[in-house]
């Protein structure tokens, strides 16, 4: 149907590359730091691949509100 295709244009993943992971205390906070923004669908962070992938609404949010938040957790974005 079409709405789905709508639902498939507008969802789009980003993988973040993070620095400052050390435990699984910074892998909860970065997540849960992501899934309130609005327009996330899911956030995954790796600790062992320090980076946060992060499904989302390309139409509601973007990857500079992703770095933002990622930034006010206290973690660093490696730029890519």
């Amino acid at each position: 149907s079409w709405n789905n295709y709508d639902d498939n244009v507008r969802m789009q993943t980003r993988v973040v590359k993070m620095r400052a992971l050390t435990c699984s205390g910074c892998v909860n906070s970065g997540k849960n730091v992501l899934q309130k923004i609005s327009g996330v669908s899911s956030a995954d962070v790796s600790l062992e691949q320090a980076q946060a992938t992060i499904q989302y609404d390309a139409t509601t949010t973007n990857a500079s509100q992703f770095k933002d938040a990622i930034k006010e957790a206290g973690f660093e974005v490696i730029n890519q």
